[in-house]
Formats: structure tokens, sequence, C-alpha cells
């Protein structure tokens, strides 16, 4: 390869370009197979029984979730706002949009923990109560994971690190989260509404 040829090649890429980029999806198709199983394990063990959820335990509370739901949801929105700031160069508008999706991650993870404290199973009850816990752990689980990319990209932020033709950290973390949020619905929907009308 000529030197005018390595001179031409781009040294900073985003998007499908990216090798990063192509990783970060790869990791949320692995994942969103695992979520796949996990559910459908839960309707397989839920439409094999005549009485759903198992053992005389109700339908799940829709309040605390529902509040949650509407928390975790939310938080794309000022993630996909940063984004689009750092595309603009708009330094400010990336930190300030991660910093807000980080606190409604945060918040919706605080909501996860009292609904927990006040759940009258547990993962040893039976089978529904195994597969509460390890859908909706597995999930908050990856929630954390989100908010430690976001708070390493965050401090990247503040160093300076990204501009407007290099931000593909911000684009993967953005990513990740939305893919978080988004499995959040059919679990919501899974776990906490068809209890209602299986």
């Amino acid at each position: 390869m000529s030197r005018a040829t390595v001179a031409t090649l781009p040294s900073e890429v985003s998007g499908a370009r990216a090798v990063g980029w192509w990783g970060m999806v790869l990791l949320i198709t692995t994942e969103a197979t695992l979520f796949a199983c996990l559910l459908f394990s839960y309707f397989y063990l839920a439409v094999s029984n005549p009485v759903w959820p198992l053992g005389g335990i109700q339908p799940p509370d829709l309040l605390l979730p529902g509040s949650g739901t509407v928390v975790l949801l939310s938080s794309s929105a000022p993630m996909a706002w940063a984004e689009a700031g750092i595309r603009r160069g708009q330094q400010g508008r990336l930190r300030l949009g991660m910093a807000l999706s980080f606190l409604l991650g945060a918040v919706f993870l605080g909501i996860q923990a009292v609904e927990y404290s006040h759940k009258p199973f547990t993962p040893q009850t039976n089978a529904y109560g195994s597969l509460f816990f390890t859908i909706t752990g597995f999930h908050g689980a990856h929630v954390f994971v989100g908010l430690l990319m976001s708070a390493v990209t965050q401090l990247r932020a503040w160093l300076g690190h990204f501009s407007a033709s290099r931000f593909l950290a911000v684009q993967n973390s953005a990513l990740y989260w939305h893919f978080v949020d988004a499995v959040w619905i059919f679990i919501f929907a899974s776990l906490y509404l068809s209890p209602h009308v299986l």
C-alpha cells in the first residue's frame, strides 16, 4: 500500500464503517437471543400450567413497575439528544444528555430494588418466582452495565475525547442503552401485563 493510499484512509470512523460498532451490534444480537430464550421459557411454563402465576401468587401489581417503565423508557430521549449533540460538536449537550440518561437509569434500578423488597415470593418459591427474578435480574444487570458504560463515556466526555468526527464510544453506549430500554418493553409486557390476561 502506498503512502498516498494510507494518507487517504479515514483516521476516525463511526457507524457501520467501524469495527467497534459491529462488535456492539453482535453483542446486542447475542444478548437479545438470551432474553428471547428466557421469555420463551416463561411463556412455555405459563401455557403449560392451568393457573399462572403458580402457587397462588397474585399477578404483579403494575403501579411501581409501571412507574419504572416510564422512567427507563424516558431515559432514551436524553441519550439520543446527547448523541445528536456530539454529532454537531456540542460538548455541553453531550454531557448533559448523558447525565440525565444516567440519572433516570439509576432511578429505575432503585425502583426495581424497592419492588423486589415487597415481593411475597423468592426465586426459590417455584418456577414462576425463579423465572421472574432471573429475567428481571438479568435485565437489571444489563441496566447496571449500561450505567457503567455511561459513566466511563461521560468521564471521557469531560476529558474532551469526543468531537463531531470522533464519537464511536458515545454511539456504542447509546446503542446499548436503547437496546436495554427496548428489551424492557418485552419484559414488562410478558411478566407484568400477561399474567393479568392469561
